[in-house]
């Protein structure tokens, strides 16, 4: 046990992923308490976001999902959603963002940019297109609970797999939650100066953080036997 947990410490997925939660904080906080941050943190929001009805969500939806579909981090908009709309809201609001963009540049990669993409990545499209192709909808979430990789390039890539829109879709809605729900709570949790929502953000990260990782390990594991036991079973047959 105490193996694993120094194995997860020492992780560069959960180093990268602190430090990327830890640079939110550190900005959250100088919006919160800044002077020279005031405008921005109570009569931007205030008018623009949080007071101004479904205006304001239509706002936030159109902004998240523009900037997600081209390439700003997911975890920065549920920062900003958690801050902005409180933690629930916040959360639905950036993972719907989410799904927006996502959906936004996967079609564009299907329908306009598959040859492009294809000479520029074609090993890395084969090695996406091999881990989705069976139990697409599970995979895809795992791959969206990664707290690192590039969120842009994994939707272009994926557009021009075989892997069915509906279900990458899903499966990437269903693998932001957990993310966005932490830095949803990190963002209600500057806004109100609460240490405790803080600290529950940083242990739910590390927890989504390792359970991300094993299930990969996992998938990939089993993906390496079950091509071991084909070419045995070719083998075989051969002879």
């Amino acid at each position: 046990m105490c193996h694993k947990i120094r194995s997860l410490l020492s992780s560069k997925v959960l180093q990268k992923g602190l430090l990327f939660l830890l640079v939110c904080a550190l900005l959250g906080g100088l919006i919160s308490t800044l002077p020279l941050f005031d405008t921005f943190n109570r009569h931007w929001i205030d008018s623009t976001i949080r007071n101004n009805g479904l205006l304001g969500v239509a706002y936030f939806l159109l902004f998240s999902a523009g900037a997600m579909a081209i390439g700003c981090p997911r975890q920065v908009m549920a920062f900003l959603g958690g801050y902005a709309f409180g933690f629930m809201q916040g959360m639905t609001l950036s993972v719907a963002g989410a799904v927006i963009g996502c959906m936004l540049t996967f079609f564009v990669s299907r329908l306009l940019l598959r040859p492009l993409i294809k000479r520029r990545y074609a090993q890395r499209i084969h090695r996406i297109n091999d881990f989705l192709q069976d139990q697409p909808i599970s995979k895809t979430i795992v791959i969206r609970l990664l707290p690192v990789g590039n969120n842009l390039l994994t939707n272009l890539l994926a557009g021009v797999t075989n892997v069915k829109g509906r279900h990458f879709l899903l499966g990437s809605g269903i693998g932001y939650i957990p993310q966005m729900a932490v830095f949803a709570l990190m963002g209600k949790g500057i806004v109100v100066l609460s240490i405790w929502k803080i600290a529950l953000s940083i242990v739910l990260f590390c927890f989504s953080t390792a359970l991300s990782v094993r299930l990969f390990k996992q998938y990939k594991h089993s993906k390496i036997v079950a091509s071991e036991n084909s070419a045995k079973s070719s083998e075989l047959a051969c002879d």
